[in-house]
This record gives C-alpha cells, sequence and structure tokens, in this order.
C-alpha cells in the first residue's frame, strides 16, 4: 500500500478547508502557502476536489474554495479515492499474479487459495478505517486519533475464528 503525493496533499488540502468555518472560503493561494505547495499544483488539486464534489468555489472578489459538505460527512476514503488509484483492491490478485507459465486468465490457484483470503482480509480491514474515518475526527491530535484507531466499537477489524478459540 502506498500513498501518493497528490493523495497526502490533496488530503492536507481538505484538512485545510476543515479547519475554516464553512462561509469563509481560502484561495489558492491561501492554501498554498499555508501547506508550501506551489499555486499552480494546488489549483490542479482543487480541480480534482471540485470535480468530485468534496470543495465547491465561489468566484469573485470573497471567493474561493469550502468543503462541499460538513468535514463529518467526507470520509477519508472518499477523499482518498478521488485522488488516487485505489489503495488496496481486491479483484485482480488472480489476474496480476500467474505466474509465467500460465493459460491467459487462469491462475493456477484459483480453487483454493488461502493467500488470497488473507488479502482480502487486509482490503476488507483497511477500507473499513478509512471509510469510518471523517476529515473532522482526523483534525483532532494525533493522540486522540491512535485512541479513537484503537477503541474496538470504533473501527471494527475482522478475527478469525482460531484467534477466537485461542488456538
Amino acid at each position: 500500500m502506498k500513498i501518493t503525493a497528490q493523495e497526502e496533499y490533496g488530503l492536507r488540502c481538505l484538512l485545510h478547508l476543515a479547519r475554516e468555518p464553512q462561509d469563509e472560503p481560502l484561495t489558492i493561494p491561501e492554501i498554498a502557502a499555508a501547506e508550501r505547495l506551489s499555486i499552480p499544483y494546488v489549483a490542479k488539486l482543487m480541480h480534482i476536489l471540485r470535480r468530485a464534489k468534496l470543495a465547491d468555489s465561489n468566484r469573485g472578489r470573497s471567493g474561493g474554495y469550502t468543503l462541499a459538505r460538513p468535514a463529518d460527512e467526507i470520509s477519508l476514503g472518499e477523499a482518498l479515492a478521488v485522488l488516487g488509484e485505489p489503495l488496496f483492491v481486491d479483484p485482480g490478485y488472480c489476474e496480476r499474479h500467474q505466474g509465467t507459465e500460465h493459460v491467459v486468465g487462469s491462475c493456477v490457484h484459483t480453487t483454493d487459495c488461502a493467500v488470497r483470503a488473507v488479502w482480502r482480509s487486509l482490503g476488507d480491514m483497511i477500507a473499513g478505517v478509512l471509510y469510518r474515518v471523517s476529515l473532522a475526527e482526523l483534525l483532532a491530535p494525533e493522540a486522540a486519533m491512535e485512541k479513537m484507531l484503537s477503541t474496538p466499537s470504533r473501527v471494527s477489524l475482522p478475527v478469525s475464528s482460531v484467534m477466537e478459540n485461542g488456538n
């Protein structure tokens, strides 16, 4: 799993908007200066975020960008999904890793593959966390976020039956 620069910086721009009251737009130069990014790069990111309906833009003297919805209604997963590639893609494991001697569209482990089950479980866990955490929650201090993520009722993670039985 890799986070691209576009995902990281786009998320930073969204969080900067989330810190501001909804009725106070920020300009591209203001966001760029605050995040120490170039104006053209912030313009590109804001275009992506506006097109995805995560940010709104207003023209004119008092114009700029605001969040399209309240920060507690935008998930980290939604933001990352519009800024880049999926972090963990379930379909396609077998197609991408068939080996060199394969029949087109066929993996030698298609009928019973414990590894695929692990990848699927990891993907579910990652998506579970990303889509449960909102931009508003990301404004909290790091220690508060760590506590929230470690609270089992807040972010439920799958537990295997082996672990449940104590084996």
